[in-house]
């Protein structure tokens, strides 16, 4: 077996590549490990999936505590095993992916491997969704963002759980942030996080004018529209039957939002 390799992006954070590529998860899931220079352990953010040859990699790096951005089974799935192999305690938003630890608090800073992290809330894609801010991390600092932001396209909104009110606050809440470097759970590292915000934010906005256009000719022909099928055929036409079931689910938040809004 080829030992795995981690790839460094800043001063304080590398990550390991699992192998679990696909359309949800791009190359695969980022396993963050974490340090201060010249600290002998380190955090691990999202052991990712139970394999082996990537959970020995991360073993290696001397563990000390693992953090979880969310729940989804490929940030997930190798908790206990990477337990196993460190007894390092595992923390997270919800208490069933705890182990011989508590659960995070938003605004709790954390003191381990020499590095101060700031945990911040962040729901939307998932309600339990957690970003972590280093802010000693260069210049800016950096802020690992689960799947609140990915290093190349958009995140779903995982509805009923994930919904449009909450990513939209979540955004507000890390263009608050300094502009750090992100490190998201997938695809490439970026240089700006209010930048990646505003992009982000401008691109919900603009899903949410042609999801109310696609209601108002649905509604103007059928009488018992709209449906989400319906709603994501108009607005999703070309989407990859692969994430055809993610684009349903974004679209069902969505329209959540706007008749919360409309009510209100």
């Amino acid at each position: 077996m080829t030992k795995q390799q981690a790839t460094r992006v800043s001063a304080a954070a590398a990550f390991y590549l699992a192998p679990n590529p696909g359309p949800m998860s791009l190359e695969g899931t980022n396993s963050w490990v974490l340090r201060a220079p010249g600290a002998e352990h380190c955090v691990v953010v999202d052991p990712g999936p139970d394999d082996a040859g990537h959970l020995a990699a991360l073993a290696a790096e001397s563990v000390e505590l693992i953090l979880i951005t969310h729940r989804h089974h490929d940030h997930t799935e190798g908790i206990d095993t990477l337990h196993r192999l460190t007894g390092a305690p595992v923390r997270a938003a919800l208490p069933e992916h705890c182990r011989d630890a508590g659960v995070l608090a938003d605004g709790e800073e954390i003191h381990a491997a020499g590095l101060r992290l700031r945990v911040l809330a962040t729901p939307g894609h998932t309600s339990d969704s957690l970003s972590f801010l280093l802010p000693d991390d260069g210049a800016n600092g950096s802020v690992l963002t689960g799947d609140t932001i990915l290093g190349r396209g958009t995140t779903i909104l995982d509805a009923p759980d994930g919904t449009l009110a909450d990513y939209l606050a979540s955004l507000d809440k890390l263009e608050a942030c300094p502009d750090a470097l992100v490190l998201p759970a997938h695809g490439p590292a970026l240089g700006s996080l209010h930048g990646i915000v505003r992009e982000y934010r401008a691109h919900r906005h603009e899903r949410l004018a042609q999801i109310r256009a696609a209601v108002a000719q649905i509604r103007a022909v059928a009488a018992d529209g709209p449906t989400v099928a319906q709603v994501t055929d108009a607005v999703y036409a070309d989407v990859d039957p692969l994430v055809r079931r993610a684009a349903e689910i974004s679209v069902a938040a969505q329209l959540h939002y706007l008749k919360e809004s409309e009510a209100s």
